[in-house]
């Protein structure tokens, strides 16, 4: 709401939490008593419904947009997409659906951890499918690009599959980390530095949105999670039997190369042609190199993709 309202956009809410709610009102924002008077306006005004909520949320809250909002302008921000691609499919087959991801935030929740400058240069993923509606995936667009960020179109699959490694991994490696150090005693914790902190940051998360995540997205994180052990098998017979971790230290290195690559390297400037019959696949090439859309002209997508 706040970065949206910081660029300019007309915004108002709905949410269950009583304290958010006066926070989110006392702060200047239009807050509805309840979802069915939000979701009420935008249908009257056939604005762009963001769901912002934890996944064993969305079918409820599908529930309310089926009946007050069927074929409204809809997107969402939950860490997964093939789950709440099927629920909408499921229970509001006429909205104008595209799914979204945000990739930005902190481990606090509520009004409080976020901020109008949250979504700054954040890769903000858009599931661009074969049937997704043209114009729905416009206005999608040009809510994350106003808010800051920058397109990322891939399919809910591939998205899945993603964050299950660099999203969802992390939390249950976070998990274990923090647990382990903890189980050092008081000795271990408080010499815990640099390392043991930025490794243990997202476990203190709150745990009902790790689960949700976590457990929405069981199949592609159970992949993730094999790969992991399976390196750190490695590591361990590596240790076991030479005290050679060099494998595993150097591929740790270049896969922060790697990262740090993609971040900062070189990029090219390309322009995709919106009404374009394979605009679509056009923009998940993009995705899939690592590039992103960072501004809309008419019909044409501005990006950059790596070299």
């Amino acid at each position: 709401m706040r970065a949206a309202a910081r660029a300019g956009r007309e915004v108002w809410g709905a949410t269950a939490s009583t304290a958010d709610a006066d926070a989110a009102a006392g702060d200047g924002f239009r807050v509805e008593s309840t979802v069915d008077a939000a979701l009420a306006a935008a249908a009257e005004r056939d604005a762009l419904v963001v769901l912002a909520v934890p996944l064993p949320e969305v079918d409820g809250v599908l529930r309310e947009v089926a009946e007050h909002a069927p074929q409204c302008l809809l997107t969402d921000v939950v860490s997964v997409k093939t789950a709440v691609a099927e629920a909408v499919a499921r229970r509001v087959p006429d909205a104008r659906f595209v799914g979204g991801h945000p990739m930005a935030g902190t481990a606090e929740s509520g009004w409080t951890a976020g901020s109008a400058e949250l979504f700054e240069g954040a890769a903000w993923v858009l599931a661009t499918e074969e049937d997704t509606d043209p114009v729905a995936w416009r206005e999608a667009a040009g809510l994350a690009l106003d808010c800051g960020a920058k397109v990322v179109p891939t399919t809910a699959g591939e998205h899945d599959a993603a964050v299950a490694r660099i999203s969802h991994l992390p939390h249950i490696l976070a998990a274990v980390l923090a647990a382990t150090g903890a189980d050092g005693g008081p000795l271990a914790l408080s010499l815990a530095a640099g390392s043991f902190g930025d490794g243990t940051r997202v476990a203190g998360t709150r745990a009902e949105l790790v689960l949700a995540m976590c457990d929405g997205n069981r199949s592609a994180l159970l992949t993730a999670v094999d790969d992991a052990l399976g390196r750190l098998g490695a590591a361990r017979g590596a240790l076991a039997s030479t005290g050679g971790l060099a494998a595993t230290v150097r591929a740790g290195n270049d896969g922060r190369a790697a990262l740090d690559f993609l971040r900062d390297g070189p990029r090219d400037e390309l322009r995709i042609d919106l009404t374009a019959p394979d605009a679509f696949d056009q923009l998940r090439e993009l995705g899939a190199s690592g590039g992103r859309v960072l501004r809309l002209d008419g019909d044409t997508a501005i990006a950059e993709q790596p070299e």
